[in-house]
């Protein structure tokens, strides 16, 4: 059995926020239970205007081959990856959470916590 894998997203910049769906998604292809929690401006990464598709950086991407947040982010829902927005990070951003995409949860840093037990946990 594989240690559980969570991902803790806290930055809202495209990078981050690609870098940590090409985790969650390798380490589920491979066997792995994946929880993506994302807080504060890692939050923009869940909603569902999908403003992170937008950016330059996501075509760019994609002209050279890359898997973008798109279809990243269908592969991660294919995969089963847990997606929890943190409530604290939402309320800090501004943000309500009937903001956020189908099949995303709300809940806090135990929830988090709670997911990965003694599995690893990796921070962008």
């Amino acid at each position: 059995m594989t240690q559980p894998l969570g991902i803790l997203l806290r930055h809202g910049d495209h990078e981050a926020a690609h870098y940590a769906l090409v985790l969650a998604t390798g380490a589920a292809a491979v066997g792995r239970d994946v929880t993506l929690f994302a807080t504060n401006g890692g939050c923009r990464l869940f909603l569902a205007t999908a403003p992170l598709v937008e950016e330059a950086r996501e075509a760019l991407l994609e002209s050279r081959g890359v898997a973008g947040i798109a279809p990243l982010m269908e592969a991660a829902r294919e995969l089963g990856i847990r997606l929890i927005a943190c409530e604290a990070g939402l309320k800090a951003e501004g943000l309500a959470a009937a903001s956020l995409a189908p099949g995303v949860e709300v809940a806090g840093v135990i929830t988090f916590l709670a997911a990965i037990g003694a599995g690893q946990v990796i921070s962008l």
